[in-house]
């Protein structure tokens, strides 16, 4: 079932030693409505600001065109014609690797300059289902590659820039031409086999760190690795809030049963409820009320999962969503919450609508706002900033 599976689309970078922006850009987007997922990867030429206005600009066009089913070469003659000209070389040239796949399906890659894309399935590399080169009458010198794959369940593509390939490049003796496409694919299989489930998020940071670490002294070339990965969803459920009638309590306790590391129970009546409908004890240690870092500390229900204080804490996290802050700035209730939420797809908030008295007090701060607002902020960040899938359900 399409509605059983996640895409994960992620990318890690580093920016040229001595350049303000990074002269690679991604580009990611999902079609709702179509099931559709796309993605953009550009290197523009040269590095710097000149460069990242190059990708930013073939990402932006390529997106578009994607989505609007625009003929491959068609959408490469249009954007290769609208990029600026350097005013060095006088060329205006950025090089793109873009993805298309919609549930149910089969991928679309395209390649124009980039080195080729790796398709895996566990530690295998799939052969494309069809390739063919395809070559501008407008643009002779410019060739592009149009490939469908056969893109599965626990498959994974990965895309990147030539400053992964090229890294070792007249640095390393036992790397005459950099690390190549060879080296990547043989890296990426050494990661699997030894975690056969790490995220794309995982998979790309790593292959980008280790093409960092192949050139020493600094990044010699902008560093860009995306990769796509499908699978099933990580779910996460948050419980926060008393259901609206009492006698719907052991049913709503139950929701908390999906296994310990992916729960949060926000609140102290949630906790409650939880303690007695499912015979379990909130436990805090010491340490955690030494360090909790402005916030109630974090608890912890054995079998169940962990448990924060609801609205001081819900909002916290609200806004460290909102404002992309790590989690690592946060306190240890907050960076809790914020940690699970990075590391699962789906988020699912399980609400009860009995009002709490005391947040009606109109001494109490104004953003301290009621349990369902919070949500809805939090639910808009989490889609927007970092494309989690969120369901909320009412008690």
């Amino acid at each position: 079932m399409a509605d059983d599976l996640f895409i994960e689309m992620e990318a890690s970078q580093y920016t040229k030693s001595g350049q303000a922006a990074c002269g690679d850009d991604v580009r990611f987007q999902t079609v709702e409505k179509e099931n559709r997922h796309l993605c953009a990867l550009s290197d523009g030429l040269g590095s710097g600001v000149k460069a990242h206005i190059l990708a930013t600009m073939t990402t932006s066009m390529a997106i578009k065109f994607l989505e609007s089913n625009i003929p491959t070469i068609e959408a490469a003659e249009i954007i290769m014609d609208s990029l600026p000209v350097c005013e060095v070389r006088k060329i205006g040239y950025a090089t793109f690797s873009l993805f298309d796949f919609r549930l149910g399906g089969r991928a679309r890659i395209t390649e124009m300059g980039n080195p080729g894309y790796i398709h895996l399935r566990g530690e295998t590399e799939i052969s494309p289902l069809s390739d063919r080169q395809v070559v501008s009458a407008h643009w002779p010198d410019r060739e592009v590659r149009e490939c469908e794959a056969d893109f599965r369940v626990g498959d994974r593509i990965i895309m990147c820039s030539d400053g992964v390939t090229q890294s070792g490049l007249g640095v390393r003796k036992d790397m005459k031409f950099g690390w190549r496409r060879s080296g990547v694919l043989a890296y990426a299989r050494e990661l699997i086999h030894s975690e056969p489930e790490i995220s794309a998020k995982e998979l790309s940071a790593a292959i980008s760190c280790r093409a960092l670490q192949l050139t020493p002294g600094g990044c010699k070339d902008d560093i860009t690795c995306v990769v796509v990965y499908m699978r099933r969803p990580r779910v996460m459920r948050i419980l926060s809030g008393p259901p609206y009638y009492k006698e719907h309590d052991s049913e709503y306790a139950r929701q908390a049963l999906i296994g310990e590391e992916h729960v949060v129970i926000c609140g102290g009546t949630t906790a409650n409820i939880i303690e007695r409908e499912l015979g379990k004890k909130v436990k805090v240690s010491l340490s955690e009320m030494r360090r909790a870092g402005g916030l109630p500390p974090v608890g912890r229900i054995d079998g169940i999962g962990i448990a924060t204080e609801g609205i001081l804490t819900l909002s916290r996290v609200t806004t460290a969503l909102e404002e992309r802050r790590p989690p690592m700035e946060e306190p240890p209730a907050a960076r809790a919450i914020l940690t699970r939420m990075m590391a699962h797809d789906r988020i699912e908030f399980v609400i009860g609508t009995k009002v709490n008295e005391c947040h009606q007090d109109p001494n109490i701060p104004q953003d301290l706002e009621l349990r369902r607002s919070v949500v809805k902020r939090m639910t808009a960040a989490l889609e927007k900033n970092f494309r989690k899938q969120v369901t909320i359900n009412y008690y």
